[in-house]
């Protein structure tokens, strides 16, 4: 599945960059959740942040890994989660971009990606965004899939601006699927508050996974953005799967 390196970041008592869950399904749906994790390697000594940082949204994105792995569980899919932090190395972001390594998240600076050299670079998309990159392409091409989406979270509050979304769908070229998607969703939460392409839009310059993977492939697919204080809880993210479960069904049903 993936390419063996030398490995100059990573070591034995660091985790693996990807986990798959359901590796050998068939089934024709590919999830994603770039976001997951908090993993710092050891060899950074923590980026110099502290656990707040790393546990507020500036970290991760929060509650996406548990709607993720419960998506997936309903769908029997194949879920690929990305275990680093994404002040490590941003894996839904073009790995040689200014916005993969960022010195600043939402007000805070982060110290250990302050001055980094090109070898520094190097070995963080190595160890952690090629191996991912390339678990993606294996599952997209190991069995035909028919929807592919990305599983994100966004904070209430962003540069002191409120953010009035319970959840966003971004795509550029599917628009209809994530309307779907939406529809399906609000004849459940007549309440719900969501929006096409908010509160961020699909970018050549600033994304990974749709323009690179599922664009090219012209198969139906969104990244999904659900706000993270609605999905902290198990409760919350049990009820967003169940949400988002449905919808998917619904997009698999009509694509017959």
């Amino acid at each position: 599945m993936r390419t063996a390196s030398k490995k100059t970041l990573l070591t034995a008592a660091d985790p693996d960059p990807v986990e798959v869950i359901n590796p050998d399904s068939p089934c024709p749906i590919l999830l994603l959740c770039e976001h997951a994790g908090q993993a710092i390697p050891m060899a950074l000594n923590g980026l110099g942040v502290t656990r707040a940082v790393l546990d507020s949204h500036r970290g991760w994105d929060i509650g996406a890994e548990t709607v993720a792995r419960r998506l997936a569980a309903r769908l029997g899919a194949p879920l690929i989660i990305q275990r680093y932090s994404r002040l490590v190395l941003d894996a839904n972001r073009p790995p040689h971009s200014v916005d993969a390594f960022v010195t600043e998240s939402d007000g805070v600076l982060i110290p250990g990606n302050k001055e980094l050299t090109a070898t520094d670079r190097t070995a963080r998309i190595d160890e952690i965004f090629t191996p991912l990159d390339e678990t993606i392409s294996y599952l997209f091409n190991r069995h035909p899939r028919r929807f592919a989406s990305s599983v994100h979270s966004f904070t209430p509050h962003f540069a002191g601006r409120a953010r009035p979304w319970h959840a966003g769908f971004l795509t550029r070229d599917w628009p209809d699927t994530a309307r779907q998607i939406m529809a399906s969703i609000q004849a459940e939460a007549p309440d719900a508050v969501m929006a096409l392409n908010e509160p961020y839009q699909i970018d050549d310059a600033s994304d990974w996974f749709i323009p690179v993977h599922a664009e090219p492939r012209n198969i139906p697919h969104c990244l999904i953005e659900i706000r993270n204080d609605l999905i902290d809880t198990d409760q919350g993210a049990e009820l967003w799967a169940d949400r988002l479960d449905t919808a998917i069904e619904t997009v698999l049903e009509s694509l017959s």
